[in-house]
């Protein structure tokens, strides 16, 4: 089992690997938290947050690339910005 710290470092290599399709459409992606090992908090920012397309790209995208590196994890969200109080 990962450290917690180990688990985090996973999770921004995963961003990392998808961060460059993100960028080139306008996007990008920052991670908020990462809840009793198995939950990921993410924001979606730039035109990823209007985008019609960003839960699939939410779970056939950044979910999956995030479970190859760290399988733990059951579940990737996106918190919007106004969510963030």
């Amino acid at each position: 089992m990962m450290t917690g710290q180990e688990l985090r470092k996973s999770i921004e290599t995963a961003l990392d690997e998808i961060r460059p399709f993100l960028k080139s459409d306008g996007g990008d992606i920052e991670l908020i938290s990462i809840e009793d090992d198995s939950l990921v908090k993410v924001q979606l920012m730039g035109t990823c947050v209007d985008c019609t397309v960003n839960q699939m790209t939410l779970k056939s995208g950044v979910e999956m690339t995030i479970k190859k590196h760290a399988p733990q994890i059951k579940e990737v969200i996106n918190i919007k910005a106004d969510q963030l109080a």
